[in-house]
């Protein structure tokens, strides 16, 4: 039985370590049925579970997917998407109501979690645009060639070392804000830096380098004046400071301000190749990609995905 075109199709990706998950959705519910709006919800038991409930809303034939919670979450969504012939993908709207831990990519839109009311009525609105994605080309340890979407961005180094130790500190510490504050603080007195060989336009980087962020929006700050929608990438990479211009960066980064710390280094471009970035982890819309082989290529795919936006 063919599902009506106007009804949504809900993914529900709980917070990790959040008692109250049934409330959360209740308020949403409340949203909702407020605004008239007819849909199913799944709910993901763990990140495993996201890609499969997404191919099985796609597959069933929801023109509307709604994933409620985060870079993470909505990341595996476009990846399930893209993995669709491109007839199927030009009728999916996909959406997303923020519940993460960051929520850096609802936040470029403007959403927030904390005001269901108006996400839900800017959802309800039916406006979208084509978005453009990011894309890293790698090879794994067993020879296998891969590529992943993203939304967001890609960190390579420190900032992604600091979302494992994260990860991590987060199994003790119980707490998203108190683990990320004790990771940074970690890494600013026990950074170190990578030897690096990157290829961007026609430039040629070849030194020890901290962080590399390839952003196609703001890429938790480092990225700031990127947008999904021009068909290119921005790139900063930082050299690795002294430990008092490092705090002088993390306030730039909080005021908005990356691109003026001395050490931050911009470009634009539609790929880059990363040819050496000896023992650096890479990070990929807030969650570590199994760690590539050798030189891999990122890349933008532009306006290929229909994507709700506010009024």
């Amino acid at each position: 039985m063919a599902v009506e075109e106007t009804r949504w199709g809900i993914l529900y990706c709980p917070k990790k370590g959040v008692k109250s998950k049934r409330k959360r959705w209740e308020r949403l519910q409340r949203e909702l049925d407020a605004h008239g709006i007819h849909y199913d919800m799944v709910q993901s038991e763990n990140s495993d579970s996201v890609e499969r409930l997404a191919t099985m809303l796609i597959r069933n034939g929801y023109k509307t997917i709604v994933i409620v919670g985060g870079d993470s979450a909505l990341n595996d969504a476009v990846n399930c998407l893209m993995h669709e012939e491109r007839s199927v993908r030009e009728q999916v709207m996909l959406g997303v109501v923020p519940n993460g831990s960051l929520n850096d990519f609802a936040r470029y839109w403007g959403f927030s979690d904390s005001n269901d009311a108006q996400t839900v009525g800017w959802l309800a609105a039916n406006r979208s645009r084509k978005i453009d994605l990011g894309c890293i080309h790698f090879t794994d340890k067993q020879g296998m060639e891969h590529h992943r979407y993203f939304l967001n961005c890609i960190n390579i180094g420190t900032t992604a070392d600091i979302m494992n130790l994260r990860q991590q500190t987060r199994r003790i510490l119980w707490s998203r804000t108190l683990s990320f504050i004790v990771s940074i603080i970690l890494k600013i007195f026990h950074r170190k830096d990578y030897k690096m060989r990157l290829h961007v336009n026609y430039e040629t980087i070849d030194r020890r380098v901290m962080t590399v962020c390839v952003g196609n929006a703001h890429g938790y700050g480092q990225t700031p004046s990127a947008v999904p929608y021009n068909g290119m990438l921005d790139v900063t990479v930082v050299y690795d400071p002294q430990l008092m211009q490092l705090f002088s960066g993390l306030w730039l980064l909080i005021s908005g301000r990356f691109l003026n710390h001395r050490s931050v280094h911009p470009y634009r471009t539609f790929e880059m190749t990363v040819e050496e970035a000896r023992h650096a982890l890479v990070g990929i819309d807030g969650r570590l990609l199994k760690q590539p082989v050798g030189s891999y290529r990122i890349s933008v795919e532009q306006e290929v995905v229909n994507f709700m936006i506010p009024q």
